[in-house]
């Protein structure tokens, strides 16, 4: 049995805070909202890792500009000086590089860690907490890089797949293993029926988890500045080094940077729900919703309307004789939009006025 006290997790929590505006914003993004509970979506993935990973062993990789925000929503949870922020905004394979190097400089090689995002929606935590255990467990025990994946529940364009090899994998537990063959891109949506219908393909739910070592190995073929930078990060104070080096790494993520290329991945199948919740036609599989489909939460009422998403956060929202949109209500913004043009609300980002940003 491995120690826990060389189990880490190390959660990326930064991100732009534009596809959920108005509610969230540069200095508030989406992993800082209440979405589902009166907790933030950080506090709730910090709180299912349970007992996988000690308290203390725990860091949340954030920006200068939420650092604040960040520190605020984990009081009790993660001490400030286990809170970290990036100087700059370099994608998840410095992330990666930056979270393995804060776990050598406390634990060594031998150390094990896991990369989670910091804004996934995951109703079932004791199960996630279970997986996770077993993830860090066999991760110690062995050279490969893990990940987690999804079995698929609807053919998404949306998300990155893993194709698995076709042989049946390994048990551990009532858990299964199996090897990943390669990462495939957003694919349209024949290719992602075809996924779906086979049994060779999983969600890519951007979870990662590895022994230091096998990572440094791996970064030092595929992606040496990120090796590099691992080596040299200094065992005390860490923040003049990371303000100076960390700017000059690559902006690449870890999927292109190493996943790909790395010699022996495997994927244990999650039996947690999952969720990304990219956009905000997500809450409508989560908010409670009336007898026309109409999803809501807060001050909402609604005649003649159907299939509309409306979140209000003070004032009422009035939805009358419309369908299919999204209306979100902030104290000084509001946002009106059909359902299927969820995915161009960062082009207002442009035309919106500084102070709502």
């Amino acid at each position: 049995m491995n120690d826990s006290s060389q189990f880490f997790a190390c959660i990326m929590a930064g991100g732009s805070g534009e596809r959920f505006w108005p509610m969230s914003r540069a200095r508030v993004p989406k992993h800082l909202l209440k979405l589902f509970s009166g907790r933030t979506l950080l506090e709730e993935t910090v709180r299912r890792i349970g007992t996988a990973v000690p308290r203390e062993n725990i860091f949340v990789l954030t920006n200068e500009a939420q650092l604040p925000g960040t520190r605020s929503a984990l009081q009790g949870l993660v001490p400030d000086e286990q809170v970290v922020a990036e100087p700059a905004k370099r994608d998840t394979a410095p992330a990666a590089a930056l979270a393995t190097a804060l776990v050598r400089a406390r634990a060594g090689d031998s150390a094990t860690l896991a990369l989670l995002p910091a804004d996934a929606f995951i109703a079932n935590g004791q199960m996630f907490e279970a997986q996770l255990g077993i993830a860090l467990r066999e991760a110690a025990n062995g050279d490969f890089l893990l990940t987690f994946g999804v079995k698929p529940a609807f053919p998404s364009t949306a998300f990155g797949y893993l194709e698995l090899e076709p042989a049946g994998g390994r048990k551990l537990g009532p858990f299964t293993i199996r090897k990943a063959r390669r990462f495939v891109e957003k694919p349209d949506r024949t290719t992602a029926g075809q996924y779906v219908a086979g049994e060779n393909h999983v969600w890519n739910a951007g979870m990662f988890v590895w022994r230091v070592a096998a990572f440094l190995a791996e970064a030092a073929v595929n992606a040496p500045e990120l090796a590099t930078f691992i080596r040299e990060f200094p065992p005390g104070d860490f923040g003049g080094y990371v303000a100076q080096r960390f700017p000059a790494l690559p902006k690449i993520s870890v999927d292109y940077a190493i996943m790909e290329k790395a010699r022996s991945v495997e994927t244990l199948l999650a039996e947690f729900d999952w969720d990304d919740v990219g956009l905000w036609t997500a809450l409508s599989k989560h908010l409670p919703a009336d007898a026309a489909g109409n999803a809501v939460r807060g001050a909402v009422v609604a005649t003649g309307a159907a299939n509309n998403i409306a979140v209000s956060n003070g004032r009422v929202i009035a939805l009358c004789g419309v369908k299919d949109l999204v209306v979100v209500e902030t104290a000084d913004a509001i946002l009106v939009c059909h359902r299927e043009a969820v995915q161009d609300i960062k082009k207002l980002m442009a035309l919106l006025p500084k102070e709502v940003l």
